[in-house]
């Protein structure tokens, strides 16, 4: 037994560990005491912004909210504008008439001021083809706005507006220099109401919502509703550390799960639009694809890391000096831990720069010396590519691995539309539900292109080539698959 002074011993202990607790977590844990001073400090270079576009109402119809281009979980137009248009709808009918053919759209959205003469920045989708965008300062004055550029892949917009006097401007912070739990404000307009200010915390870095070749938005749980989008996130110095740019949400509004793209991000795109009013990124003409652990093994990585070239652009800087299957895995003295660490830092690198790369081929590193192009040149040349005459020949089918492999003939290319500058490899007639074939990225009507780095020239080889891997031990096949428009991938498919 315990007496009943070892009792009072313990309990004193424990309350005094209790006390202890009770001082020092809730001063540790419990935030900024106010952050008024830090709002009244910056939310005088935080405006509106309000995008009007004139388009046909017929020609829209429904689905509209979908646009091309737009982040995850946003949505263009006024909070109102469904209200709006079934009343007015209804008073036409009422009237014997129709909604009128041209139909004006307002955006509301958010922006921020980064220099006193009058530049202002907002995301892209805020202003999408407007044709009049108006900036309303913190004061109320209305100004008019030119578009001096704007980025769809970063979502960023650099408009300027001529004021009679030089504005309140905000500094762009070191988005890298953020941490999970640091403090963070969002400033913005949220559903129209006009600026306001919320609170919160960074969730996580990095994030990946699939929204375009440069995801590594800053996530926060500070709420952002729509209109928020292109207002700035603050860090605790007043430095804008990113744009709010889209949220996560089945309804519309925050669920605290916001993102914003980094000021690291943003800075760059900004410097060209404002020098420029384009971006110019660097450009190495490859397509690339993630590396599983089956793929690492049969390529002899020793480990999952680096981009997998799945294609070189015949046009692009790359032609000649890399190939399908090359694993990239440092760039200009960078490390490429996955696949879409490469497009950031390429598109970060200036047009024409000598990069140093160092690829795995054949389970040994090699380094090339690649002068960058310019990936907007290689986009508006993919856009003008030309077909060529089709292949004739007849069908002639094999199986293996729960795959029917059947030859490339016209009528396979029409039933699939398979483009004619897919001339070699066999295609996938079906694939068997039952096999692990049906559990990879394959799809009956894509084209098998190479078998562990080795052209397929007809079924029969195909199947051919298969057996001989099994036959020397081998536990998994690397595939080479083309779709119908000649864009390849990899595909690791277990021989057993």
């Amino acid at each position: 037994m315990i007496s009943i002074a070892g009792r009072v011993m313990r309990m004193a202990f424990v309350s005094a560990l209790a006390g202890a607790a009770a001082i020092a977590w809730p001063a540790f844990a419990k935030g900024p005491d106010s952050l008024a001073e830090l709002s009244a400090q910056v939310t005088d270079a935080v405006v509106n912004i309000s995008a009007t576009q004139t388009f046909d109402q017929k020609k829209m119809g429904k689905g509209a909210e979908n646009m091309p281009g737009m982040p995850p979980g946003m949505s263009p137009g006024a909070p109102f504008d469904d209200l709006l248009e079934e009343f007015f709808r209804r008073r036409q009918q009422g009237q014997g008439g129709e909604l009128p053919r041209q139909r004006k759209s307002s955006s509301l959205g958010s922006g921020f001021i980064i220099d006193s003469s009058g530049l202002v920045v907002t995301n892209n989708h805020v202003i999408a083809d407007a044709n009049e965008v108006t900036v309303v300062l913190a004061d109320g004055q209305k100004l008019k706005a030119e578009v001096l550029g704007k980025d769809q892949k970063v979502d960023v917009a650099l408009l300027r507006v001529k004021p009679d006097k030089p504005l309140k401007a905000v500094k762009f912070g070191d988005s890298d220099k953020s941490r999970v739990g640091d403090w963070v404000i969002a400033v913005g307009n949220p559903f129209g109401l006009g600026g306001s200010v919320t609170a919160g915390i960074v969730s996580a870095r990095n994030r990946n919502i699939d929204s375009g070749p440069y995801d590594n938005y800053i996530q926060t749980d500070a709420a952002i509703n729509k209109g928020n989008s292109g207002g700035p996130l603050f860090n605790m110095d007043g430095e804008v550390i990113g744009i709010n740019t889209a949220i996560l949400s089945p309804s519309g509004g925050s669920v605290g799960i916001g993102f914003a793209t980094p000021a690291n991000t943003v800075q760059p795109v900004i410097e060209q639009l404002q020098k420029y009013g384009e971006t110019r990124r660097g450009w190495l003409g490859v397509r690339i694809q993630n590396i599983d652990d089956a793929i690492a093994e049969n390529l002899g990585l020793g480990a999952t890391r680096g981009a997998l070239v799945a294609g070189v652009d015949e046009k692009g800087p790359s032609k000649q000096i890399l190939k399908a299957g090359d694993v990239i895995v440092k760039f200009d003295g960078k490390p490429i831990k996955e696949s879409r660490d490469l497009p950031k830092l390429v598109a970060a690198t200036p047009v024409g720069k000598d990069i140093e790369l160092v690829v795995v081929r054949g389970g040994k590193e090699q380094t090339k010396t690649i002068k960058l192009g310019r990936l907007e040149d290689g986009e508006k040349v993919a856009s003008h590519e030309t077909e060529k005459d089709a292949l004739p020949g007849r069908a002639v089918t094999q199986s293996a691995l729960g795959l029917e492999f059947s030859s490339l003939t016209d009528e396979l290319r029409n039933r699939w539309q398979i483009k004619d500058s897919v001339k070699s490899g066999v295609v996938i007639a079906s694939i068997d539900p039952r096999s692990a074939a049906a559990d990879k990225p394959l799809r009956a009507g894509e084209i098998l292109v190479e078998i562990n780095q080795e052209p397929v020239a007809d079924p029969a080889d195909a199947v051919k080539k298969i057996k001989t891997l099994k036959d020397s031990g081998k536990k998994t096949a690397l595939l080479v698959i083309a779709n119908a428009q000649g864009d390849t991938h990899f595909v690791a498919l277990p021989l057993d």
